[in-house]
């Protein structure tokens, strides 16, 4: 089976003095995360769609999923962890309990605060999850990359060509995944940035998809503001 998981599990603390998480800010008169979703809806590849949200914020998830979503009963929500790794392993746990799980199952975890991925990303997620077991979604680096280990000093300046911006979708093999995942020590899973990390550190081959410019992660005031500016855009076209 094929799932997507859309992560809204964070409570926003860098968009500054807001009532709510970030995923439920309006954009263009919709939440964040209901443009998120509807990406997803969209795509008849999807079993199910998981939506992973804060335990305190549940019932507010289900009510405008209710309010501007009606008749895909693909989409179900489950309460996140701890952390990002953790959610994403909320609802792998919610999968194997309800459905089991299968050798050639795979899951696309992407961020709920990212609504501008596109059709081409969602479908070469899946398709290279089914061959590689594990892609993560970048784009090229623009900016020379700096690297300072103190905060103080520069370290290391990697070569530029060689390095990415990571987004998402990431996507998995959920067996190996689990398997990685529980694998690790405590002191490592305290140092993982995201699950592609999990993959790298049990040295598996992470494939890349290409994302774009416009994926971008809605997290800042700054941010909320350019995302308007992509959907007036895509509007006046």
């Amino acid at each position: 089976m094929i799932y997507a998981e859309i992560l809204a599990g964070g409570k926003g603390t860098r968009m500054g003095n807001i009532n709510m998480p970030k995923q439920f800010l309006t954009l263009n008169n919709k939440p964040i995360i209901i443009h998120t979703i509807e990406k997803f809806i969209l795509n008849d590849r999807f079993d199910k769609i998981l939506v992973v949200s804060p335990k305190e914020w549940i019932i507010h998830t289900k009510d405008i999923i209710r309010k501007y979503i009606a008749g895909d009963d693909r989409i179900v929500v489950v309460e996140g962890g701890k952390d990002r790794n953790d959610s994403i392993m909320s609802g792998i746990n919610y999968i194997e309990k309800t459905f089991g799980l299968n050798d050639d199952d795979v899951i696309v975890t992407h961020d709920s605060v990212r609504p501008f991925l596109t059709h081409r990303i969602i479908e070469e997620n899946i398709d290279f999850a089914l061959e590689y077991r594990a892609v993560d979604t970048v784009i090229e680096a623009i900016d020379t990359i700096i690297e300072s280990t103190d905060g103080e000093i520069i370290s290391n300046i990697p070569v530029r060509s060689s390095m990415y911006q990571g987004q998402t979708p990431q996507s998995f093999n959920i067996k190996m995944l689990v398997d990685h995942y529980h694998s690790l020590s405590d002191e490592q899973k305290n140092i993982l940035t995201d699950a592609c990390k999990i993959c790298a550190l049990k040295g598996e081959n992470v494939k890349l998809v290409k994302g774009e410019v416009f994926n971008i992660k809605v997290t800042t005031p700054y941010d909320l503001k350019v995302a308007n500016a992509i959907i007036q855009e895509s509007i006046g076209r």
